[in-house]
């Protein structure tokens, strides 16, 4: 009687949870069936880190045409699982193209790495060697992730890219949106809650220390209360700027201009002059 009972209970549920499945399957190319994405999204970050640093993220490799052969594994595993996630969340793309395209990019998104490694080796007196960098910091695996992702929104490419971040996020503790743009030599000591938004801006050797915050100081809202999309929210950060542990720097309108140092806990809602040093959360700027 027991088991009779549930198994309707079951079929009530199917009855009623199926339609909105069909539904979410087969709509107007605004939804579609994303089941297994995450893992498969998990396996693409690895063989396009692998294709870059074999040595590191890749199979065991000790000589030249060995690394040759892992770089070619990657690559071709990475295409093949690009090319089945891109039509999944862009129905009418071109996926091959696209693919081709990230393909074409890992070069120079390496080459910017490259340079992330080094702000991390010369900025952090505990960091014995660059392949500890690599393995052992978490600025580097939400940074290495966020590069990639970012390449792939300024594709037009939409979910994946914000689900890689949300991978590094959850990993890490680190959140960057992959619409911020960050230049070389950037480095996130400790990393632990760090937030970086969709339209920040960080110019070139710029380093945050964990729990800081550059985010949005309001939303603007369209006469029916929904959020307006698509406008600047968050601040701009120039270069050579240190930003301590616990900083808070909100707005659309806020620029921190070059070779500035935030200090600890401070809350910014207004923009500072280059070269200032801000000590307080009274916002007092000193030369």
């Amino acid at each position: 009687m027991m088991e009779n009972r549930m198994e309707q209970k079951i079929n009530d549920v199917e009855n009623t949870l199926c339609p909105d499945c069909l539904e979410m399957c087969s709509g107007d190319g605004s939804h579609r069936n994303l089941s297994g994405m995450k893992e498969q999204v998990k396996e693409l970050i690895g063989h396009l880190r692998g294709a870059m640093y074999p040595e590191v993220f890749g199979a065991c490799v000790s000589i030249a045409d060995e690394c040759r052969c892992a770089i070619r594994e990657n690559l071709c595993k990475a295409a093949e699982l690009l090319g089945g996630i891109l039509p999944r969340v862009m129905p009418d793309c071109d996926g091959e193209k696209l693919t081709h395209e990230l393909i074409a990019e890992l070069p120079e998104i390496k080459a910017t790495l490259q340079t992330d490694i080094q702000a991390a080796y010369e900025g952090d007196p505990a960091a014995k060697c660059r392949e500890e960098v690599m393995l052992a910091y978490p600025a580097f695996e939400a940074i290495s992730i966020y590069r990639l992702a970012h390449k792939l929104y300024t594709m037009g490419v939409p979910i994946l890219p914000r689900m890689m971040t949300e991978y590094a996020h959850r990993t890490t503790g680190i959140d960057i949106h992959p619409g911020a743009k960050i230049g070389r030599y950037f480095f996130i000591d400790h990393g632990t809650g760090v937030v970086i938004g969709e339209t920040t801006t960080i110019g070139e050797r710029v380093k945050l220390y964990q729990g800081v915050t550059l985010g949005a100081k309001s939303f603007e809202a369209a006469p029916d209360g929904t959020l307006i999309k698509g406008i600047k929210r968050h601040p701009d950060i120039g270069n050579n700027v240190v930003i301590y542990s616990g900083a808070t720097i909100l707005g659309g309108d806020t620029r921190i201009g070059d070779n500035c140092t935030i200090g600890g806990n401070v809350w910014l809602t207004h923009s500072v002059e280059s070269g200032k040093t801000v000590l307080t959360a009274r916002e007092r700027a000193q030369e």
